[in-house]
């Protein structure tokens, strides 16, 4: 069910929006073999611009440079997918709600509750989060290709909607 007023921000919000997309890996060197960045790829070009994607290792500095120079380049959305788990070499929700000004802490929980419906209690492991850093929305998902379809078919429809109220 929508609000009115959501469904007229929707109609007011451009779909010319450019995105980015972030893996994160310690063990996929090639983009080949990242099958969950390859699906998102897919989506975002099905429907918006695809501007930059980048695969790199698990490391707090190149994540935060990644981020930083698609910012530069004037991305909207920064879609990040790796690293969200409770391994040691885990670093993306660490760095990325570092610089987060403001946090959309709805998608991580709606995110959960879906994963929860379709996979049960391993629900729990998942630190999927989502915030606003310079005026560009930042998602960041489980690595799974699963959790990925999970997660982008929470958001894909809406993203104009969230770049329309950031960029104001």
């Amino acid at each position: 069910m929508k609000s009115e007023t959501s469904t007229q921000h929707q109609k007011e919000s451009s779909k010319e929006i450019t995105c980015g997309i972030i893996t994160l890996s310690d063990s996929r060197k090639s983009k080949k073999l990242d099958l969950s960045g390859q699906y998102m790829v897919e989506e975002i070009e099905a429907r918006y611009t695809l501007s930059s994607r980048s695969l790199i290792p698990d490391e707090k500095d190149e994540l935060v440079n990644a981020i930083e120079s698609m910012i530069l380049d004037n991305v909207d959305v920064i879609l990040t997918t790796g690293g969200t788990g409770l391994d040691s070499r885990d670093i993306t929700v660490e760095t990325v709600e570092s610089l987060f000004e403001k946090r959309l802490d709805g998608f991580g929980e709606l995110f959960r509750a879906k994963s929860y419906e379709e996979i049960g209690a391993a629900a729990l492991l998942s630190r999927a989060t989502a915030g606003i850093y310079k005026k560009t929305v930042i998602f960041s998902m489980p690595g799974s290709p699963n959790a990925v379809k999970t997660a982008l078919g929470l958001i894909i429809d809406e993203l104009p909607h969230f770049v329309h109220h950031v960029k104001k």
